[in-house]
């Protein structure tokens, strides 16, 4: 029975214990020194487990871990389906517990399967975290992973559409199928020169107006035309070994320069200079500063030079033969820097990058059917292609990287291809003859080719510098058939 002490007190307190032996120690937050409250009744008990004194008590028995740093993903924590998602997708879940948690959540099999879904599976697993993942649904699928390229998620760009037909033929009567002359020219001031027989045309793009320019006479052909860069003047060489000057405003004669022997069938101008070569094997330079009809002459072909273009920057001349040779001049030698032999043919195509310095592009004729591209830094061989057909024509696009080649024997085509990857992006066909005639316009997007089937034809092959979409047709010339005289 309970002794009156403890009834009166109203605490149940153990046998030998008194009231005055409970002691309650608390920390004070104002001071660092412990104290002792002396506990006298229950009303004192009460009052310190009241809520107001609770709120003033800095003590707590709970520790509340910062997770921020703490690694839960390697934890085997798989928390059970709630009825409410029984029915759900499964593939979503999993797919957006491997995007949360990582690869293993996402790879876990249902439950009931051996899986740590599995109730007699052990809940807590510490799980090795691995550099690689397995999982079909790992955040590679998102694209987060580098193991996939941007190209497997973006659609490849599809490739441009090149008309295959001409969008004007022209005819020109007398335009000789002949492989060593160069016979068609087009200025930028978007005048387009042909020679046919004895005579020079001009035909006006931007109102198909045709002048002609002159006439030789009946002892004497036309063998090549060019225009100047500025494009006011133009050269013509002649059967006869002459190279003549004229203003292409005015319709005159500036001047006649001599010093071939014979047939002069190819034109090169730079700033300055206007170089010529020959079936005399010989290249001449002409400066129209000076009176003497030329002003240096450079020899080093062993046949018919049928090949000449200056580079961009003016530095150099490439000079093809018939001799198979290509050959490459600075402005300060009279013998070549290169001697380039891999061509197995006569070396007619040859063109300068004007995306690249120093790449050069040469083409072969019937027993050679190669384009080559060559470093004119070191003479290295770049590239080789073989077309399958003789290689007559070639022009880089300014607006983009690529180059148009025209060809003769056996298909006689002409073909687009994107460098340096070679890769074809057109072939067009339409002359019967050898396409022995190249140009282009002065916007670098329409070509115009001729051949023996006394034919100019006119091509939108390249895509403008603004937009990378095909040029559509202006309605400026018609789809007629005129002709150039």
């Amino acid at each position: 029975m309970d002794s009156p002490q403890r009834r009166k007190s109203g605490l149940n307190l153990p046998a030998g214990m008194n009231e005055t032996a409970l002691r309650l120690e608390t920390f004070s937050g104002s001071s660092s020194s412990f104290r002792s409250i002396s506990i006298s009744s229950p009303r004192m008990i009460s009052s310190l487990t009241s809520p107001s004194s609770s709120k003033s008590s800095t003590c707590s028995d709970r520790f509340i871990p910062c997770r921020s740093s703490s690694r839960l993903h390697t934890f085997g924590l798989i928390e059970k389906e709630s009825p409410a998602k029984e029915g759900g997708n499964e593939t979503y879940s999993r797919l957006l517990k491997s995007e949360l948690f990582g690869s293993e959540f996402g790879s876990c099999s249902p439950a009931g399967q051996g899986s740590p879904m599995s109730p007699n599976k052990n809940m807590l697993r510490f799980k090795t975290e691995h550099s690689g993942s397995n999982s079909p649904y790992s955040p590679s699928i998102l694209g987060q992973d580098s193991g996939f390229s941007s190209e497997v998620s973006t659609p490849p760009k599809p490739p441009r559409k090149v008309p295959k037909t001409p969008h004007k033929v022209l005819d020109a009567p007398s335009l000789q199928d002949d492989f060593y002359l160069n016979l068609v020219d087009w200025s930028s001031q978007n005048v387009l020169a042909v020679g046919l027989g004895t005579c020079v045309y001009l035909w006006t793009a931007s109102n198909s107006k045709v002048t002609k320019l002159c006439d030789l006479g009946p002892n004497d052909s036309v063998c090549a035309v060019q225009w100047t860069r500025e494009g006011s003047y133009i050269s013509i060489d002649t059967n006869l070994g002459q190279v003549q000057v004229w203003d292409g405003t005015q319709c005159k004669k500036v001047r006649t320069m001599g010093g071939h022997q014979t047939r002069t069938g190819v034109l090169a101008w730079n700033s300055r200079i206007l170089s010529s070569g020959s079936r005399d094997r010989n290249i001449l330079q002409h400066d129209l500063r000076v009176s003497s009809d030329y002003v240096s002459k450079l020899v080093g072909h062993k046949s018919e030079i049928c090949g000449l273009k200056w580079s961009h920057d003016d530095r150099e001349l490439a000079s093809g033969g018939n001799d198979n040779q290509l050959l490459v001049w600075n402005q300060h030698s009279q013998q070549p820097i290169l001697k380039l032999t891999e061509h197995t043919a006569a070396v007619k195509a040859i063109a300068w990058s004007p995306h690249q310095s120093n790449l050069l592009a040469s083409g072969g004729g019937t027993a050679d059917r190669c384009i080559r591209f060559w470093n004119t830094t070191n003479g290295h061989q770049l590239n080789n292609i073989d077309t399958g057909s003789q290689v007559c024509n070639l022009s880089w696009s300014k607006n983009v990287n690529e180059l148009v080649s025209t060809h003769g024997y056996s298909q006689n085509q002409i073909m687009v291809w994107k460098y340096p990857s070679m890769a074809k992006v057109a072939t067009l066909t339409g002359h019967s003859f050898r396409v022995l005639y190249l140009a282009m316009s002065p916007d670098g997007q329409t070509i115009v080719t001729g051949a023996g089937d006394e034919t100019l034809r006119f091509w939108n092959v390249f895509p403008s510098v603004k937009t990378p979409t095909p040029v559509k047709d202006t309605g400026l010339w018609s789809l007629g058939r005129t002709y150039i005289r």
